[in-house]
């Protein structure tokens, strides 16, 4: 018998990635394919099914590839994916819809009519204030598409339509697993079902949603059609898989009361572990997803694009910088980093507000960036610095609500994943401005990792999840904290958590003006 391992796979916003993992959670082999979106109008995002299962074949083969293992000794596959939005498929597993992504807004006057009539149930029973997610999403196609309404068999998300077409699924046999749920906007969180109650009151045919599966249920297995598009062979099973942000925080190891995650990547969320289910509705910020284990859970807030902002700035306003780069052989944000570890702790006075896209938790579409405080002595490491700051800010407001909702909790580190991870500076700047040590873990894969994981414990190869998940997530430097600085940055923080009561009748007035953009012209 040739040696074993395990396929975890990420459907992710801008692409796929595969990774192949011995089972002590090597990482043998890896690829990535990005993928195609369409911006149609403005606030419309779209991408093709398809599309999702052609970069799932291209990333399989070129890991089959560079591993040069034989495929049959892959004891099992699970996919991740992106969760909030979603596609319609028919009977035969058929796409009737494109994708209709998270970053598709076009669904918010649905968001609105939910908040204003059923917000406190709404929460209660999903547990996450309404946003733009599946609910939402299927009442926008059920009023504006009705005819392709009628036509969804299905609604399902892009790691579970890669799973129907590798193990050849119809609809009767779509689900989503718990991990999921909370996006659905008709879920029954604490009792992991769907609620009649919000399914009636939106009008939404029971019919339309997927069974709800443990993560680690096995689905299917490859077929032999999958089996020619992948190079792999038919026959392995294939776990159900979880949501992207599960099985990232699984792979890091968020397995414990306590543990913190930062995912510093395109969107910046903050997510910590607890025992019990706490609906924020005082706050209507955090929301609050079951983990992979049914015990846990993953209240977290996020920023829509933090990160985001980070490469805009680099793209739009630091093109000097990134030719100094390329003469010193050094990234972009290397550089950058060591010109805002130069600023001053504070940024000189500088705020910035990093929601360029709106704000999503609590949500408020009309929120935009902004520079407060700047004046001629600011210049381009200050601003940078300002942004990462900021970020951190936000932070402090979601741990402060953290703390509202779980008094007796003890933060104990903050595990950071993502691009923004390998920013030392950036570590250290966090952990002072929120005063909870940061650790760097040893890898970066830690979403597809967690699939591995999971597919391993689908299969009975993994006995212990948690303790396999500890084992595998191997911390790695600790960034402590730094308490006169800690205490230097809390004014700034709680300025910052003041900044959008003050703006936000600034920013409606401002959507109402830049709507009738166009409307008049100086020619």
């Amino acid at each position: 018998m040739g040696r074993k391992y395990l396929m975890g796979i990420d459907i992710g916003t801008t692409g796929t990635k595969a990774g192949l993992f011995d089972l002590e959670g090597n990482l043998v082999a890896d690829a990535y394919e990005e993928s195609v979106l369409h911006y149609p109008q403005p606030g419309w995002v779209e991408q093709e099914a398809e599309d999702f299962y052609r970069t799932t074949c291209l990333t399989v083969r070129r890991v089959l590839e560079k591993s040069r293992i034989n495929p049959a000794d892959i004891a099992a596959i699970a996919f991740d994916g992106q969760m909030a939005g979603i596609l319609g498929i028919d009977d035969d597993w058929q796409p009737v819809t494109w994708y209709d992504s998270w970053l598709d807004i076009r669904c918010q006057e649905y968001v609105d009519w939910i908040r204003e009539n059923y917000n406190d149930i709404f929460i209660n029973t999903v547990g996450m204030p309404p946003t733009v997610a599946h609910g939402p999403k299927m009442l926008w196609w059920k009023n504006e598409e009705p005819e392709t309404f009628k036509r969804i068999a299905k609604f399902i998300v892009p790691s579970v339509y890669v799973t129907g077409r590798i193990c050849g699924l119809k609809a009767e046999e779509a689900f989503v697993d718990h991990t999921y749920i909370h996006f659905s906007g008709v879920s029954d969180a604490r009792n992991i079902a769907w609620s009649p109650e919000l399914l009636e009151l939106f009008d939404l045919p029971p019919e339309k949603m997927p069974r709800i599966v443990e993560p680690w249920e096995i689905v299917g297995c490859v077929t032999a059609k999958a089996a020619v598009d992948t190079g792999l062979v038919a026959g392995i099973p294939v776990a159900a898989g979880a949501g992207d942000h599960a099985a990232s925080c699984l792979g890091a190891g968020l397995v414990e009361k306590g543990l913190v995650v930062d995912v510093a990547g395109t969107a910046s969320i903050l997510s910590c572990c607890v025992d019990r289910f706490v609906p924020d509705v005082a706050n209507k910020t955090i929301i609050m997803p079951r983990a992979i284990p049914k015990d846990l859970w993953l209240p977290h807030a996020y920023i829509g694009g933090g990160g985001l902002c980070l490469r805009w700035f680099r793209d739009t306003f630091a093109q000097g910088a990134r030719e100094q780069a390329l003469q010193q052989s050094i990234s972009a944000y290397d550089l950058l980093n060591q010109k805002a570890a130069a600023a001053s702790p504070g940024s000189e006075g500088l705020l910035f507000v990093p929601h360029l896209g709106g704000r999503i938790y609590p949500y408020d579409s009309n929120v935009r960036g902004a520079w407060i405080g700047f004046s001629w002595n600011h210049d381009q490491a200050t601003f940078y610095r300002s942004i990462m700051e900021s970020i951190a800010y936000e932070y402090c407001y979601y741990l402060s609500v953290e703390k509202q909702l779980y008094p007796e909790l003890e933060f104990k580190e903050v595990r950071v994943i993502g691009g923004g991870a390998r920013s030392d500076f950036w570590n250290q700047m966090k952990a002072n401005i929120l005063g909870i040590p940061y650790v760097k873990l040893d890898r970066e894969e830690v979403g597809i990792l967690g699939s591995a994981i999971l597919a391993g414990y689908a299969t009975g190869i993994y006995r212990e999840l948690k303790a396999v998940a500890k084992h595998m997530s191997r911390t790695g430097r600790r960034y402590e904290v730094d308490i006169k600085l800690h205490q230097f940055y809390q004014p700034y923080a709680r300025l910052y958590a003041e900044v959008f009561a003050s703006l936000a009748p600034v920013y409606s007035r401002l959507v109402k003006l830049s709507s009738r953009a166009g409307k008049g012209s100086e020619n």
